[in-house]
C-alpha cells in the first residue's frame, strides 16, 4: 500500500491547532517571565517552554518551504512567515486567526472583510501595544536611570505612544527599548490607518444602501441592454414574416 505523500494543504491542516496552542503558550510563558521578573528554576522552565515553541515555529516553516511549489516564489510571498520565525513577537499574531475563522452569518463579502480586517485591527493592536510594553520593560527594568521600572508603567507608555499623545512622562533610554519605541510607533500609524479606512468603507455602504436608482450604469451594463434589446428585435421582426 503505497503512502500518501505529504502535501502543503494536509500540512497545514494538521499543524493549524498545534501552532495556536504553541503561540498561546509562548506568550504565557513570555509574559510571567518578564512581568514577575522570574529566576531561578522557574525561570529555566519559561524558557525551555519558548525555546520549545520557538522550536516547533522553526520545524513549521521548514517543512512549508520545502512544501512550497515553486520554492522561490513561494518564499517570496511568505515573508510574514519568516518574520514569525525572525521575531519572535510575532508568533502571538497567530492568535488571531481563532478569532477570523468564526462564522459571520448570512452577510456580503465585502462585510465579512471588513468584520475580519476589524477583528485584525483591533486584536493586532491591542497584542502589539502589550507585546512592547513587555518587551521594552524587559531592557528597561535593569538600565541606570530608567524610568520604566514596573509592567504599569510600560503598559502607560505604550498606550501614549501608539496613540501619538506623547505626554514625556515615561520613555525608554536604552537603544534596543528605542527600537522597540520605534516599532510600535509605526506599528501604530498603520493599525489606525487600516482601522480608518475600513470604518470609512463601511459608512460608505451603509450610506449607498436604497440609492441605487442614483447609481451610473457602467458601460457594460449598457453594452448588454443595447445587445438584449437587439436580440428582442430580431425576434419581432422574425415573428412578422412569419405572420
Amino acid at each position: 500500500m503505497a503512502r500518501s505523500r505529504l502535501t502543503m494543504t494536509r500540512w497545514e491542516s494538521l499543524t493549524h491547532w498545534p501552532l495556536i496552542v504553541a503561540s498561546m503558550l509562548w506568550l504565557v510563558a513570555y509574559s510571567w517571565k518578564v512581568i514577575a521578573d522570574v529566576h531561578g528554576p522557574s525561570a529555566v522552565v519559561l524558557w525551555t517552554v519558548i525555546a520549545l515553541t520557538y522550536a516547533a515555529f522553526v520545524v513549521d516553516y521548514l517543512v512549508r518551504l520545502t512544501l512550497g511549489r515553486p520554492r522561490a516564489a513561494w518564499f517570496r510571498t511568505h515573508l510574514l512567515d519568516l518574520a514569525i520565525v525572525v521575531i519572535p513577537m510575532l508568533r502571538a499574531l497567530r492568535l488571531l486567526r481563532v478569532l477570523t475563522a468564526m462564522t459571520f452569518g448570512k452577510q456580503t463579502a465585502g462585510t465579512v472583510l471588513r468584520s475580519r480586517i476589524a477583528i485584525y485591527g483591533a486584536g493586532a493592536s491591542l497584542l502589539v501595544i502589550y507585546l512592547c510594553s513587555l518587551a521594552v520593560l524587559d531592557v528597561e527594568r535593569r538600565a541606570p536611570g530608567a524610568n520604566i521600572e514596573t509592567f504599569g508603567d510600560s503598559i502607560w507608555w505604550a498606550f501614549v505612544t501608539v496613540a501619538t499623545v506623547g505626554y514625556g512622562d515615561y520613555y525608554p533610554i536604552t537603544t534596543i527599548g528605542r527600537m522597540w519605541a520605534v516599532g510600535l510607533m509605526a506599528g501604530g500609524i498603520a493599525i489606525v490607518g487600516t482601522v480608518t479606512a475600513t470604518v470609512s468603507s463601511w459608512v460608505i455602504e451603509k450610506a449607498a444602501q436604497g440609492r441605487d436608482d442614483d447609481e451610473a450604469a457602467t458601460r457594460g451594463q449598457v453594452r448588454g441592454l443595447i445587445q438584449q434589446v437587439d436580440e428582442l428585435k430580431q425576434l419581432l421582426a422574425q415573428g412578422e414574416k412569419n405572420s
